[in-house]
Protein backbone atom coordinates (compact mmCIF):
# COMPACT_ATOMS: atom_id res chain seq x y z
CA UNK A 1 0.00 0.00 0.00
CA UNK A 2 0.87 3.34 -0.74
CA UNK A 3 -0.04 7.02 0.43
CA UNK A 4 1.19 10.57 -0.61
CA UNK A 5 2.37 12.93 1.96
CA UNK A 6 -0.87 13.62 3.41
CA UNK A 7 -2.75 10.27 3.21
CA UNK A 8 -6.18 10.95 1.69
CA UNK A 9 -7.32 7.43 0.55
CA UNK A 10 -5.49 4.13 -0.50
CA UNK A 11 -3.99 3.46 -3.26
CA UNK A 12 -2.27 0.12 -4.91
CA UNK A 13 0.99 0.62 -7.04
CA UNK A 14 2.13 -2.44 -8.78
CA UNK A 15 6.05 -2.67 -8.91
CA UNK A 16 8.46 -4.55 -11.42
CA UNK A 17 10.26 -7.37 -9.32
CA UNK A 18 13.39 -6.70 -9.47
CA UNK A 19 15.96 -9.79 -9.63
CA UNK A 20 19.73 -10.11 -9.83
CA UNK A 21 20.65 -13.75 -10.38
CA UNK A 22 24.31 -12.41 -9.56
CA UNK A 23 23.58 -11.52 -6.80
CA UNK A 24 21.43 -13.83 -5.35
CA UNK A 25 22.75 -17.29 -6.77
CA UNK A 26 26.13 -17.79 -5.83
CA UNK A 27 28.09 -20.22 -8.42
CA UNK A 28 27.41 -24.12 -7.50
CA UNK A 29 30.48 -25.92 -5.51
CA UNK A 30 32.61 -27.81 -7.94
CA UNK A 31 33.50 -31.42 -7.21
CA UNK A 32 36.95 -32.68 -8.40
CA UNK A 33 36.69 -35.04 -10.69
CA UNK A 34 36.48 -39.10 -10.66
CA UNK A 35 39.94 -39.18 -11.72
CA UNK A 36 41.31 -37.43 -9.09
CA UNK A 37 39.92 -38.88 -6.48
CA UNK A 38 40.95 -42.61 -8.05
CA UNK A 39 44.15 -41.56 -8.26
CA UNK A 40 44.50 -40.39 -4.95
CA UNK A 41 42.53 -43.92 -3.86
CA UNK A 42 45.55 -45.84 -5.27
CA UNK A 43 48.44 -43.58 -3.78
CA UNK A 44 46.41 -43.86 0.03
CA UNK A 45 46.24 -47.30 -0.43
CA UNK A 46 50.08 -47.66 -1.10
CA UNK A 47 50.81 -45.30 1.39
CA UNK A 48 48.77 -46.02 4.24
CA UNK A 49 48.44 -49.03 6.97
CA UNK A 50 45.68 -51.18 6.53
CA UNK A 51 43.64 -50.43 9.44
CA UNK A 52 43.26 -46.67 7.78
CA UNK A 53 42.99 -48.11 3.92
CA UNK A 54 38.91 -49.47 4.68
CA UNK A 55 37.45 -46.64 5.79
CA UNK A 56 39.18 -44.05 3.34
CA UNK A 57 38.29 -46.30 0.52
CA UNK A 58 34.89 -46.04 1.93
CA UNK A 59 35.02 -42.45 2.16
CA UNK A 60 36.63 -42.21 -1.91
CA UNK A 61 33.95 -44.56 -2.64
CA UNK A 62 31.31 -42.23 -1.91
CA UNK A 63 32.68 -39.37 -2.88
CA UNK A 64 32.60 -40.46 -6.66
CA UNK A 65 28.43 -40.92 -6.25
CA UNK A 66 27.64 -38.06 -4.46
CA UNK A 67 27.78 -34.87 -5.42
CA UNK A 68 28.04 -32.85 -2.25
CA UNK A 69 30.87 -30.66 -1.66
CA UNK A 70 32.38 -32.97 1.01
CA UNK A 71 35.19 -34.20 -1.26
CA UNK A 72 36.84 -30.70 -2.01
CA UNK A 73 37.56 -30.66 1.72
CA UNK A 74 38.95 -33.66 2.30
CA UNK A 75 41.61 -32.83 -0.63
CA UNK A 76 42.23 -29.44 0.87
CA UNK A 77 43.79 -31.71 3.57
CA UNK A 78 46.38 -32.61 0.96
CA UNK A 79 47.12 -29.50 -0.47
CA UNK A 80 44.67 -30.69 -3.85
CA UNK A 81 41.80 -28.39 -3.04
CA UNK A 82 41.23 -25.01 -1.28
CA UNK A 83 40.31 -24.58 2.36
CA UNK A 84 37.78 -22.38 3.93
CA UNK A 85 39.50 -19.67 5.61
CA UNK A 86 39.22 -19.76 9.58
CA UNK A 87 38.85 -15.61 9.88
CA UNK A 88 35.83 -14.50 7.92
CA UNK A 89 36.51 -11.75 6.01
CA UNK A 90 33.93 -8.98 8.16
CA UNK A 91 35.74 -9.94 11.27
CA UNK A 92 34.72 -7.26 14.31
CA UNK A 93 32.34 -5.38 11.76
CA UNK A 94 28.61 -4.97 12.99
CA UNK A 95 25.24 -6.26 11.72
CA UNK A 96 23.25 -4.28 9.13
CA UNK A 97 20.39 -1.92 10.63
CA UNK A 98 16.81 -3.27 8.57
CA UNK A 99 13.39 -0.39 9.42
CA UNK A 100 10.18 -2.40 7.95
CA UNK A 101 7.82 0.07 7.85
CA UNK A 102 4.88 -1.87 8.45
CA UNK A 103 1.02 -2.03 9.15
CA UNK A 104 -1.51 -4.40 10.43
CA UNK A 105 -4.07 -2.44 8.39
CA UNK A 106 -1.94 -3.42 5.07
CA UNK A 107 -2.38 -6.92 3.95
CA UNK A 108 0.98 -7.16 2.24
CA UNK A 109 3.05 -5.85 5.35
CA UNK A 110 1.90 -9.19 7.89
CA UNK A 111 4.06 -11.60 5.13
CA UNK A 112 6.80 -9.47 4.74
CA UNK A 113 7.28 -9.32 8.34
CA UNK A 114 7.04 -12.82 8.57
CA UNK A 115 9.34 -13.16 5.67
CA UNK A 116 12.31 -10.60 7.70
CA UNK A 117 12.10 -12.65 10.60
CA UNK A 118 12.54 -15.85 8.37
CA UNK A 119 15.87 -13.82 7.30
CA UNK A 120 17.14 -12.84 10.36
CA UNK A 121 16.57 -16.68 11.92
CA UNK A 122 17.35 -18.65 9.15
CA UNK A 123 19.62 -16.46 7.76
CA UNK A 124 21.33 -17.02 4.46
CA UNK A 125 24.70 -17.76 2.87
CA UNK A 126 26.30 -14.13 1.87
CA UNK A 127 23.95 -12.57 3.30
CA UNK A 128 25.46 -10.08 6.46
CA UNK A 129 23.95 -9.90 10.27
CA UNK A 130 20.95 -8.40 10.30
CA UNK A 131 18.73 -6.05 12.89
CA UNK A 132 15.45 -5.68 11.71
CA UNK A 133 13.33 -2.99 13.73
CA UNK A 134 9.60 -3.33 12.44
CA UNK A 135 7.62 0.24 13.06
CA UNK A 136 4.13 0.14 12.69
CA UNK A 137 2.57 3.00 11.70
CA UNK A 138 -0.96 4.67 12.06
CA UNK A 139 -1.98 6.05 8.78
CA UNK A 140 -3.66 3.18 7.78
CA UNK A 141 -5.67 3.32 10.73
CA UNK A 142 -9.17 4.83 9.02
CA UNK A 143 -9.55 1.94 6.87
CA UNK A 144 -11.39 -0.28 9.92
CA UNK A 145 -8.53 -1.85 11.40
CA UNK A 146 -6.70 0.01 14.39
CA UNK A 147 -2.86 -1.08 14.60
CA UNK A 148 -2.67 -1.35 18.34
CA UNK A 149 1.11 -1.29 18.24
CA UNK A 150 0.86 1.51 15.60
CA UNK A 151 2.87 4.99 16.54
CA UNK A 152 2.09 8.35 15.43
CA UNK A 153 6.01 8.98 15.87
CA UNK A 154 6.84 6.12 13.79
CA UNK A 155 5.20 7.78 11.23
CA UNK A 156 6.54 10.79 11.42
CA UNK A 157 9.75 9.04 11.09
CA UNK A 158 8.97 6.84 7.93
CA UNK A 159 8.27 10.49 6.22
CA UNK A 160 11.83 11.66 7.46
CA UNK A 161 13.00 8.83 5.58
CA UNK A 162 10.87 9.56 2.50
CA UNK A 163 12.40 13.15 2.75
CA UNK A 164 15.66 11.69 3.61
CA UNK A 165 15.70 9.21 0.17
CA UNK A 166 13.86 11.57 -2.32
CA UNK A 167 10.53 9.17 -2.47
CA UNK A 168 7.42 11.30 -3.71
CA UNK A 169 4.95 8.57 -1.65
CA UNK A 170 5.02 6.52 1.65
CA UNK A 171 4.11 2.99 1.32
CA UNK A 172 3.88 0.03 3.45
CA UNK A 173 5.60 -2.35 3.64
CA UNK A 174 8.67 -0.44 3.41
CA UNK A 175 12.13 -1.73 4.29
CA UNK A 176 14.87 1.18 5.04
CA UNK A 177 18.25 -0.28 4.78
CA UNK A 178 20.98 1.94 7.44
CA UNK A 179 18.97 4.79 6.81
CA UNK A 180 20.42 5.07 3.33
CA UNK A 181 18.98 2.71 1.12
CA UNK A 182 15.56 1.16 0.67
CA UNK A 183 13.00 -1.43 -1.19
CA UNK A 184 9.86 -3.14 -0.88
CA UNK A 185 9.46 -5.15 1.95
CA UNK A 186 7.55 -7.46 -0.30
CA UNK A 187 10.17 -7.65 -3.18
CA UNK A 188 12.45 -10.77 -1.26
CA UNK A 189 15.09 -9.74 -4.09
CA UNK A 190 15.38 -6.37 -4.52
CA UNK A 191 15.72 -6.18 -0.04
CA UNK A 192 18.31 -9.24 -0.27
CA UNK A 193 19.94 -6.73 -3.30
CA UNK A 194 20.15 -4.18 -0.62
CA UNK A 195 21.51 -6.28 2.24
CA UNK A 196 24.37 -7.52 0.27
CA UNK A 197 25.19 -4.08 -1.32
CA UNK A 198 24.83 -2.38 2.54
CA UNK A 199 28.55 -0.78 4.20
CA UNK A 200 29.43 -2.54 7.49
CA UNK A 201 30.23 -0.38 10.39
CA UNK A 202 32.44 -1.55 14.05
CA UNK A 203 29.76 -2.37 16.13
CA UNK A 204 29.49 -0.11 19.12
CA UNK A 205 30.41 -1.99 22.78
CA UNK A 206 28.38 -1.57 25.34
CA UNK A 207 27.44 -3.01 28.48
CA UNK A 208 23.86 -2.67 29.71
CA UNK A 209 22.57 -2.96 32.99
CA UNK A 210 18.66 -3.05 33.66
CA UNK A 211 16.44 -2.31 36.72
CA UNK A 212 12.66 -1.38 37.45
CA UNK A 213 12.62 1.13 39.28
CA UNK A 214 8.93 0.79 39.28
CA UNK A 215 6.44 -1.74 37.72
CA UNK A 216 5.61 0.25 34.79
CA UNK A 217 9.41 1.77 34.05
CA UNK A 218 12.56 -0.01 32.62
CA UNK A 219 15.74 1.96 33.36
CA UNK A 220 18.81 0.80 31.00
CA UNK A 221 22.61 2.33 32.10
CA UNK A 222 24.82 2.10 28.72
CA UNK A 223 28.72 2.29 29.48
CA UNK A 224 31.19 1.31 26.76
CA UNK A 225 33.31 2.38 23.84
CA UNK A 226 31.52 3.97 20.63
CA UNK A 227 33.20 1.77 17.95
CA UNK A 228 32.53 4.30 15.17
CA UNK A 229 33.57 7.71 14.52
CA UNK A 230 31.42 10.92 14.61
CA UNK A 231 32.25 13.56 12.31
CA UNK A 232 31.31 17.48 12.88
CA UNK A 233 27.31 17.03 11.86
CA UNK A 234 26.99 15.21 14.92
CA UNK A 235 25.18 11.91 15.48
CA UNK A 236 22.29 10.33 17.77
CA UNK A 237 22.98 7.43 20.01
CA UNK A 238 19.11 5.49 19.67
CA UNK A 239 18.11 2.77 22.20
CA UNK A 240 15.04 1.16 20.67
CA UNK A 241 13.29 -1.80 23.16
CA UNK A 242 11.30 -4.03 20.89
CA UNK A 243 9.36 -6.96 21.42
CA UNK A 244 8.84 -10.73 19.88
CA UNK A 245 6.40 -13.41 20.04
CA UNK A 246 3.35 -10.90 19.09
CA UNK A 247 0.05 -12.61 18.07
CA UNK A 248 -2.83 -10.91 17.07
CA UNK A 249 -5.98 -11.76 16.19
CA UNK A 250 -7.10 -9.69 13.56
CA UNK A 251 -11.01 -8.58 13.62
CA UNK A 252 -11.46 -5.96 10.63
CA UNK A 253 -9.64 -4.42 7.45
CA UNK A 254 -7.85 -6.24 4.77
CA UNK A 255 -6.48 -8.73 7.37
CA UNK A 256 -9.69 -9.89 8.47
CA UNK A 257 -9.65 -12.85 10.08
CA UNK A 258 -5.85 -13.52 10.45
CA UNK A 259 -3.75 -14.39 13.34
CA UNK A 260 -0.74 -12.08 12.38
CA UNK A 261 2.22 -13.29 14.61
CA UNK A 262 5.38 -10.93 14.35
CA UNK A 263 8.41 -10.30 15.80
CA UNK A 264 11.03 -7.24 16.48
CA UNK A 265 8.34 -4.88 16.89
CA UNK A 266 9.47 -1.19 18.36
CA UNK A 267 7.48 -0.55 21.36
CA UNK A 268 9.88 1.98 22.75
CA UNK A 269 12.59 4.21 21.41
CA UNK A 270 14.89 6.81 23.45
CA UNK A 271 17.76 9.16 22.69
CA UNK A 272 21.13 8.80 24.95
CA UNK A 273 22.68 11.52 23.83
CA UNK A 274 23.66 13.53 21.35
CA UNK A 275 28.33 13.63 20.16
CA UNK A 276 29.91 14.98 18.01
CA UNK A 277 33.63 15.03 16.93
CA UNK A 278 34.51 12.14 18.56
CA UNK A 279 36.77 8.86 17.68
CA UNK A 280 35.20 5.03 17.71
CA UNK A 281 37.12 4.86 21.11
CA UNK A 282 34.81 7.23 23.00
CA UNK A 283 33.59 6.21 25.78
CA UNK A 284 29.87 6.60 26.02
CA UNK A 285 28.15 6.58 29.48
CA UNK A 286 24.53 7.14 29.38
CA UNK A 287 20.83 6.48 31.12
CA UNK A 288 17.47 6.09 29.16
CA UNK A 289 14.12 5.08 30.33
CA UNK A 290 10.98 3.55 29.35
CA UNK A 291 7.67 3.67 29.97
CA UNK A 292 5.96 0.03 30.21
CA UNK A 293 3.09 -1.53 28.62
CA UNK A 294 1.01 -4.10 30.14
CA UNK A 295 1.66 -7.70 30.24
CA UNK A 296 5.50 -7.06 29.74
CA UNK A 297 7.50 -10.03 29.49
CA UNK A 298 11.56 -8.78 29.59
CA UNK A 299 12.12 -12.61 28.35
CA UNK A 300 10.22 -11.52 25.04
CA UNK A 301 12.02 -8.26 24.38
CA UNK A 302 15.31 -7.07 23.75
CA UNK A 303 17.40 -3.15 23.01
CA UNK A 304 18.86 -1.95 19.54
CA UNK A 305 21.41 0.80 20.36
CA UNK A 306 22.48 2.28 16.89
CA UNK A 307 24.41 5.56 16.13
CA UNK A 308 22.52 7.77 13.71
CA UNK A 309 23.90 10.60 12.33
CA UNK A 310 22.02 14.18 10.91
CA UNK A 311 21.54 12.67 7.52
CA UNK A 312 20.00 9.53 8.91
CA UNK A 313 22.48 7.47 8.06
CA UNK A 314 23.28 4.65 10.69
CA UNK A 315 27.17 4.33 10.88
CA UNK A 316 26.73 1.29 13.85
CA UNK A 317 24.35 -0.95 16.37
CA UNK A 318 24.52 -3.47 18.85
CA UNK A 319 21.87 -5.91 19.89
CA UNK A 320 21.42 -6.54 23.35
CA UNK A 321 18.97 -9.03 24.78
CA UNK A 322 17.28 -8.17 28.05
CA UNK A 323 17.22 -10.63 31.09
CA UNK A 324 14.47 -13.61 31.15
CA UNK A 325 13.51 -12.74 34.24
CA UNK A 326 13.93 -8.55 35.46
Amino acid sequence: MDVDAKPKGRRRTHRRTVTSASVLSPPPATNPSPFVIFFLFLSLSISLPISLFVPISLFLKLSLLSSAPMAPRFLACFGLGRASSAEPADAGLGPVVVELFSSQGCGASPAAALELSDLVRGGQEGLPPVVPLSFHVDYWDYLGWKDPFACTAWSVRHKAYAESLQLDRLYTPHAVVLGRAHASAADRPALLAALLAAPRFPSPSLRANFQRPSPETLRVALTGQLGSKVDGDGADIMVALYESGLVTDCTKGENKGKLLAEDFVVRRMEKLCHLRDVGAKKRVVGTVVFALWECFNSSKCGVVVFVQASSLHITGAQRIRLPDVL
